[in-house]
């Protein structure tokens, strides 16, 4: 198959959240029949609800400045599936994906066909596993894995990691991983190995203490490395920890959290934490645009939305705001919507190209613009003026299909 037969079967296997088939058996075969890559290198396992996929850039970062040959595996991805597996800092090539798609495919067809697996690989399998492939073929010497969907069942947990990182626990896919922080957690922590060596950032203490009872090896706490001269902007921030320096190019106060986990398991993994500094990690409060100002930030639950507001209320005070947003339907959005909206001046709804996106007039947001595509909700954006503010928000689905139209 070529690269857009290959995405066109791959979304053909249906929505990665509603076709999800939890369980380590059929990824297990399947990688088995595929000669067990994923039991080549080192890696760094990354779970958590917010945060893990830029906690996962930084170590990625620091990683590859100090040398290292190094993949990348995230999701989901914003423009295009290539996104998803990056080696040596760069997301793959379309023929190489198509390349590996085509292999694990034929693989599975030729398993279903003798009775070896039960059904189809999901799409989220199917990635992972040609993201192992991969990293085996180009001979990386250590990957970063963020966790797709909770941890204990999910398709990366496959791997025995030289490190597990698990970033703060918060409310999200509650159908899924449980209706409290301490479930949530516990289904984090599956991805907790005999043994191997855990960073805990900073948790809810229900959280915490999960995540402490299930610890099968040594683990350090994030907050147990104080940080010191702290200098924080819109754009980046700079603080030290045991004499360190760390720089972290990402903008927002959280990002502070993320870069001290992430700080720390370098130091865990016997390498400096320079290459932070380095770290490029699209659509988290990302510019694309100085006048008016476009920040784009897939704030996709509670936790990702306090944070968003708390960074416009500290940054962008006096500033005309505008809010394009677009969410699903799976979401808290009463409760996203009352932190956020009520900071704007304008407000506009809309619903990326997705089946699990909320109708536009289904979001609790009176006096609205409703707009029924994302690329009509920019086209909206002509009307401001150039010392206003625009967030792009709701969901990296939306995130992604914005980035594309403004960096067309």
């Amino acid at each position: 198959m070529n690269y857009a037969e290959s995405v066109h079967f791959l979304y053909s296997l249906g929505n990665e959240i509603q076709t999800a088939k939890f369980g380590l058996d059929r990824i297990t075969r399947l990688l088995d029949a595929l000669g067990n890559p994923h039991r080549t290198g080192r890696f760094v396992h990354v779970a958590g609800t917010n945060g893990k996929g830029s906690t996962s850039a930084m170590i990625e970062a620091g990683l590859r400045a100090s040398g290292v040959r190094t993949g990348l595996y995230t999701s989901p991805h914003l423009v295009e599936p290539t996104e998803r597996i990056q080696i040596a800092g760069q997301a793959i090539a379309s023929d190489q994906f198509a390349r590996v798609f085509t292999e694990v495919h034929e693989t599975a067809e030729r398993m279903l066909q003798a009775g070896d697996l039960d059904l189809h690989p999901t799409y989220f399998e199917s990635v992972t596993a040609m993201a192992f492939l991969l990293f085996a073929s180009e001979r990386v010497e250590a990957a970063v894995l963020e966790v797709g969907l909770g941890g204990r069942l999910d398709a990366t947990n496959v791997v025995t990691p030289a490190l597990s990182v698990i970033t703060p626990i918060d409310f999200d896919h509650q159908i899924f991983l449980g209706d409290t922080l301490g479930k949530i957690a516990s289904e984090k922590a599956g991805i907790l190995k005999p043994g191997v060596p855990a960073i805990f950032a900073e948790q809810p203490p229900e959280a915490e203490a999960v995540l402490r009872a299930h610890a099968t090896g040594p683990c350090t706490l994030s907050r147990d490395w104080a940080i010191s001269d702290l200098e924080l902007d819109a754009h980046s921030s700079r603080f030290r920890m045991r004499g360190i320096e760390i720089v972290c190019p990402l903008a927002g106060e959280h990002q502070v959290q993320n870069a001290r986990t992430a700080a720390i398991a370098l130091h865990e993994l016997g390498v400096s934490p320079a290459g932070i500094a380095n770290t490029w990690w699209p659509g988290r409060l990302e510019r694309v645009s100085e006048q008016p100002e476009i920040v784009l930030d897939g704030a996709h639950n509670p936790a990702g939305t306090r944070a968003l507001a708390n960074y416009i209320r500290r940054f962008y005070k006096g500033r005309r705001i505008w809010i394009v947003y677009g969410v699903m339907r799976d979401k808290a959005v009463a409760e996203m919507a009352e932190m956020l909206f009520p900071l704007a001046h304008c407000v506009i709804v809309t619903a990326p190209a997705n089946s699990r996106a909320m109708p536009p007039e289904s979001i609790p947001a009176p006096g609205a613009v409703i707009t029924h595509t994302v690329a009509e909700a920019v086209a909206l954006l002509g009307r401001a003026e150039p010392g206003d503010a625009i967030f792009i928000t709701g969901s990296l689905f939306v995130v992604g299909e914005a980035r594309a139209l403004l960096l067309q």
